[in-house]
């Protein structure tokens, strides 16, 4: 019994993949943009809200303030009327008394905050109140935030003994320069952070308006929009809707720039690269077709094969594109021995130019898009991978219809466009290159 329930429910679970759902896209009055896909196998539903809180919004001197915001959003609810507050602890009983499961999380772009419940109508309802309160009345308790605070800056003084992460930082912040994409969060920025800037920032991102939500799960139009329209009841709306003050795209390399870091560790740690594209960038599909090809394919790569296979300089090297609101880095990265960093540079160095100067052959893209569209059903097997991709067309754009035609727009992918478009986005000879190991 137990073996033929587990195989309905893996039945449940893969049944997203195989047909194309269709995305419902709608506007409520208060200018909130929603996107529903209805999967119906499971009694469950996923939320998610996304605002343009991301941060690159932090300020300057403030790093970590949007993932600061994020974190505290769940250490309490102001009183409201006749509701009680509830401290981090009684938050926490809360939802596991509805077996729901809520988040909130920060990236460079934006601010997510996340649902999952059962879809009984008395779960789900209650779900949803609490959800509201949650995301309009945060408490900021300034006792916690002191004490997360000194863990935080425990864990980032941690993280400077790990040279993989310093030669990271250091790579990041000398592809991107002053572009809050660069910008490294610090024990002095966070000491610089107090639960009322917590507030002002929530209350000055968290507006309708600007609201995206993605619903996956067993719920119809009419339903999600009274629970969109229920969570988003308290926040404020009206005036405070004006843009946002732009964010400066960033800049391109001038100029080839080296960076060594004296470090003693076994391994020398090395990252090759520059900025790359947005995510919105029409060559956005034939450079991940290619990069499948230069170092992203794993032990069928270039890459793997010119500093791996023929040389033995790295046990693994890579390449991957990271494109968001603005150009994320295109990087390449491994680890050698220390003797061995400057002929594993110079071998990474000469597969790039030569991949962007010749590009790919006809064997190496049809493989890579044998690849990439067989595993396309793996990316929408579960409820959480197809919110994945659900949460991505709406905070960038997408058509309605984008996962419908993505393995047909990859087929039509040619040498010809991989090769352009990496001419075009790639300058080999102006790319940063850090180096962490022990001084030769």
């Amino acid at each position: 019994m137990k073996k033929y329930l587990l195989a309905c429910l893996s039945c449940l679970l893969l049944s997203p993949a195989m047909a194309g759902i269709p995305i419902q896209f709608w506007m409520l009055d208060n200018g909130a943009r929603v996107y529903l896909m209805e999967v119906p196998n499971l009694p469950m539903v996923d939320f998610q809200l996304e605002f343009d809180a991301g941060s690159r919004r932090d300020g300057k001197g403030n790093s970590g303030l949007a993932q600061a915001t994020a974190m505290m959003m769940s250490k309490g609810i102001q009183a409201q009327g006749n509701l009680a507050a509830l401290d981090e602890n009684q938050l926490g009983e809360a939802w596991a008394d509805l077996g729901a499961i809520v988040g909130a999380n920060a990236t460079l772009d934006r601010m997510s905050l996340s649902l999952r419940s059962l879809t009984r109508p008395e779960l789900l309802d209650a779900a949803f109140e609490l959800a509201a309160r949650q995301l309009a009345f945060p408490a900021f308790p300034g006792d916690i935030w002191q004490t997360e605070r000194e863990r935080w800056i425990a864990n980032l003084q941690e993280s400077e003994t790990k040279p993989s992460v310093l030669a990271s930082r250091a790579f990041s912040q000398a592809v991107y320069a002053n572009h809050p994409y660069g910008a490294e969060t610090s024990a002095e920025s966070l000491r610089n952070i107090d639960t009322q800037m917590m507030a002002e920032f929530h209350a000055r991102h968290f507006v309708p308006c600007r609201a995206r939500i993605s619903i996956v799960g067993a719920i119809g139009r009419e339903q999600a929009n009274e629970m969109v329209e229920q969570l988003l009841a308290s926040l404020p709306s009206g005036s405070s809707c004006e843009l946002l003050p732009l964010v400066d795209e960033v800049k391109p390399l001038e100029q080839a720039r080296r960076v060594d870091i004296a470090f003693e560790s076994a391994q020398a740690h090395l990252f090759i690269g520059q900025p790359g594209i947005a995510r919105q960038h029409p060559d956005y599909l034939p450079l991940i077709v290619g990069n499948y090809v230069l170092g992203g394919g794993g032990f069928v790569s270039r890459l793997t094969e010119q500093v791996r296979e023929k040389r033995g300089l790295s046990y693994s090297v890579y390449s991957y594109f990271s494109p968001g609101q603005h150009a994320g880095a295109f990087t390449v990265g491994l680890q050698t021995r220390p003797d061995q960093a400057e002929q594993a540079i110079e071998v990474a160095t000469n597969v790039v130019s030569e991949f962007v100067q010749n590009g790919p052959t006809e064997q190496e893209v049809q493989a890579a898009k044998n690849f990439l569209i067989g595993g396309f059903a793996l990316r929408l097997d579960s409820n959480r991978k197809l919110m994945d991709n659900l949460s991505n067309i709406a905070w960038f754009d997408l058509p309605l219809d984008y996962l419908d035609h993505w393995t047909d727009l990859v087929d039509k992918i040619t040498v010809a466009d991989i090769q352009q478009a990496f001419a075009r986005n790639l300058q080999p000879e102006r790319m940063v290159t850090v180096v962490l190991g022990p001084t030769p």
